[in-house]
């Protein structure tokens, strides 16, 4: 349920709002002052009567029901886009945020060598895995503690804030510690007890869709985190599994523009592993960003076909300066067209 506070409506009647609401057993508030209006979203199991009561309140100008079973994450209670910040970086907002590195940190001249090169293409944040959730218990899984220590060495030599991933929920204070943006990956989206603990801590939360995670899903696993405490959430689109085995995965473009319509969280996209090839990272990096993606993920390696993880779809340091160039280039002529309207007029015929 969501509270619509007349345009004109005073601090104090706001609070008085809020205060009669979390008079009742049970329920909170979370207030969203927009652009053009304010709203307060009620968290907790509604009565039938509580409507009625609320429309009577001083300042209230409608009560309406969210039958969406996420709260936090919708754009029903929070109507205006959600920035997250990291440093002077602005996540959400008008210019497409480009995170790149290796998938996995194999050593200190592989990861720096990297890092200098996505920052000198235009990248803003450098992304490399320390621990790796691999298929195979055979498969390089990553250097850990070790690994992270590199990627902070990494960020005081280039400036470059960091992300890397979190497998376990005694690892999130560690990884926490290193990094600038903690990421869940696709196999974990819907552990709960990672994101339980994720919800506790400070720093933003890359949480990417899994390989068979539907919408309301991928949402409802943003609303543990966020009514956890942590409101700093990032989606990122990475694929789903469908039955074509040529590429690694499906990379669902359509998922941008409806993250767009229900959510306030900004969204970006990951072509590396939503395709798993290399050659197509680019054609698809640009269609996430005319579809209205805040950034993409991308993994780049000085020598793919030496990589200890991923080679086949990882970019070498030329590539992902032509990528850039590509990614600039639609930024540029999306941004001549009007934004696409959320409702649809009728046509009126004679």
């Amino acid at each position: 349920m969501i509270i619509v506070m007349q345009s004109g409506s005073t601090d104090q009647e706001v609070e008085a709002v809020r205060r009669q609401v979390e008079s009742k057993q049970g329920l909170k508030t979370h207030l969203s002052r927009g652009v053009e209006r304010t709203i307060i979203g009620i968290i907790g199991r509604i009565y039938p009567e509580l409507q009625s009561e609320l429309e009577m309140l001083a300042g209230v100008s409608d009560v309406i029901r969210v039958s969406k079973p996420y709260k936090l994450a919708s754009r029903d209670f929070h109507p205006d886009d959600t920035i997250v910040h990291v440093g002077d970086v602005a996540i959400g907002g008008k210019e497409p945020i480009i995170m790149a590195g290796p998938c996995s940190v194999e050593s200190e001249q592989q990861l720096l060598s990297t890092a200098h090169a996505v920052k000198a293409a235009g990248a803003h944040i450098l992304r490399g895995g320390a621990f790796k959730p691999r298929s195979s218990p055979y498969s390089f899984r990553g250097l850990g503690v070790q690994g992270l220590r590199l990627l902070a060495k990494a960020r005081e030599e280039t400036g470059l804030p960091v992300v890397t991933e979190v497998m376990t929920p005694e690892d999130v204070d560690a990884v926490a510690s290193y990094s600038d943006i903690v990421q869940i990956g696709a196999r974990n989206v819907q552990n709960f007890m990672l994101l339980d603990a994720v919800a506790k801590i400070s720093k933003p939360v890359l949480l990417k869709r899994g390989l068979a995670t539907t919408y309301e899903e991928w949402l409802l696993s943003a609303e543990y985190v966020m009514a956890g405490g942590n409101h700093q959430v990032i989606l990122c689109e990475r694929g789903i599994r469908t039955f074509e085995p040529y590429t690694r995965n499906t990379l669902d473009l359509a998922a941008i523009p409806v993250i767009h319509k229900l959510s306030h969280l900004p969204i970006i996209a990951d072509p590396s592993h939503g395709t798993g090839k290399w050659y197509l990272v680019q054609p698809m990096a640009m269609a996430a960003i005319a579809t209205g993606a805040h950034g993409l993920i991308i993994e780049v390696h000085p020598n793919p076909d030496q990589a200890l993880s991923d080679g086949a779809q990882s970019l070498t340091f030329e590539n992902f300066r032509i990528l850039m160039e590509g990614v600039r280039a639609v930024r540029q002529a999306t941004m001549k067209v009007s934004p696409f309207p959320k409702t649809q007029a009728l046509v009126k015929t004679s």
